[in-house]
């Protein structure tokens, strides 16, 4: 493709992502697998471009606004080339040309905005905190609690763009073998530095062109996720539920630590993504998983297997700001009914899922959020509302973890440890008094 076609198909797909009510990467997938003709280097140079007008989103339509030009696809893209890009009016001229595949010709307020833009920083002194730091309004007091005078290097971090993480399948092969064949693939690959079985990719593939992720050899998974798994710390022969399976990313790490032994349990309101997962978990080799769908957190199911299981996972559904550097759009994505109705369905859900775990079991209470409302204060308030629960430190659950911001809690952040932001804490059921 010319780089003018690049731009037109970029064009494209920004309106596509502004116009369907799905998440970017899904509306990325579906337009690409429905334009095969596209090769992998103009797939990843649309893509990547696409996702740089995400993460300047708010900055882009501050400097609309500035000059009194609506925020749509054209100008936000007219904005990024004058801006970041450092083009003149008469290269964008020479790209926006009404050639064959080529974005239509520059019209004279389009040309006056390049103008204005030419030479500006992409940041100005003027803008607010949540237009600098590309941060909603309703998250910027909390992230400040959160970080304190750490906030503009977290939010910093969120704006660049996330690594591929993998974590190998132990049951299929090893971190050294998949490493040797990434590197026979020519891409960089190198051990994750934290995760035992995670692999990190510093350039991003097309992944049809990984047989190993075909083979079930290897997952996609952040490496702050496979902490997460790893905290639950299932043995071989256990009962282990998956309360929040969703994809089943979690659930596939956590059955692979149980080498295939015993019994884990994916459970989630949505089925039709515990169908995809099944689909995963055969990919990978896995037989000790069973799926079950839930009709929500109280779901009778929950009541009639109370006490059962050695080891329950509760990945909550959360505001997803861990994850805005690997989802941009995220972050300007209606939050469904906001936190007000998150917090207390995140209570509720670790209630009644805490009810499966045996005595002297362990429950794994867990999101992608980096906001105090959901993680800590969350998890103290389920603490002083259920005595027979108390907190494992993470020195005690894993002590290898010594990198976490929080002594208690599994704590990370992109700026600090170049994942998605994650919070883990880990709890044990008291154990029944022994008989004398």
């Amino acid at each position: 493709m010319t780089p003018a076609a690049r731009l037109q198909a970029t064009l494209d797909l920004m309106h596509d992502v502004d116009r369907v009510a799905r998440p970017a990467d899904a509306v990325v997938s579906a337009w690409f697998r429905s334009r095969r003709h596209i090769g992998d280097k103009d797939r990843g140079q649309i893509s990547n471009l696409l996702y740089a007008l995400l993460r300047h989103h708010a900055r882009l339509g501050w400097w609309l606004a500035k000059h009194g030009r609506p925020d749509v696809p054209r100008n936000r893209l007219l904005a990024w080339l004058a801006l970041d890009g450092g083009k003149t009016p008469d290269q964008v001229h020479g790209l926006f040309n009404g050639g064959k595949f080529a974005p239509a010709v520059l019209r004279d307020h389009e040309r006056a905005l390049l103008v204005k833009l030419q030479g500006c920083p992409m940041d100005h002194p003027a803008m607010p905190d949540e237009v600098r730091f590309e941060c909603p309004s309703w998250a910027v007091e909390p992230l400040r609690r959160r970080f304190h005078d750490a906030f503009g290097r977290e939010m910093a971090a969120l704006l660049t763009a996330a690594p591929l993480d993998l974590r190998v399948n132990p049951l299929k092969s090893t971190r050294e073998v998949m490493l040797r064949g990434l590197r026979d693939l020519g891409l960089p690959a190198e051990a994750a530095p934290m995760a035992p079985y995670g692999i990190r990719v510093k350039e991003r593939p097309s992944l049809a062109s990984l047989p190993m992720l075909k083979s079930g050899e290897v997952e996609i998974q952040d490496e702050g996720s496979q902490l997460v798994a790893m905290l639950v710390d299932a043995r071989p022969g256990e009962r282990v539920v998956d309360f929040c399976a969703g994809a089943g990313g979690k659930t596939l790490a956590i059955a692979a630590q149980m080498a295939n032994k015993g019994h884990v349990m994916a459970c989630d309101v949505l089925e039709g993504r515990l169908k995809r997962a099944a689909e995963r978990f055969r990919r990978a080799g896995l037989h000790n998983i069973e799926t079950r769908p839930l009709a929500g957190e109280t779901d009778r199911w929950v009541k009639r297997h109370k006490g059962s299981f050695d080891r329950v996972l509760v990945d909550a559904p959360c505001s997803g700001t861990g994850t805005w550097r690997r989802n941009p759009d995220a972050r300007w994505r209606p939050l469904g009914a906001g936190l007000d109705h998150l917090l207390p369905l995140q209570a509720r859900i670790l209630a009644s899922a805490a009810r499966l775990v045996k005595p002297g079991g362990r429950l794994v209470y867990a999101t992608c959020s980096m906001l105090p409302e959901e993680n800590e204060e969350q998890a103290a308030a389920f603490l002083a509302a259920h005595p027979a629960f108390q907190v494992v430190p993470l020195r005690e659950a894993a002590p290898q973890l010594t990198f976490s911001a929080h002594p208690d809690y599994l704590s990370l952040t992109p700026a600090r440890h170049d994942t998605d932001g994650f919070f883990a804490a880990v709890m044990q059921r008291e154990a029944m008094p022994s008989a004398e």
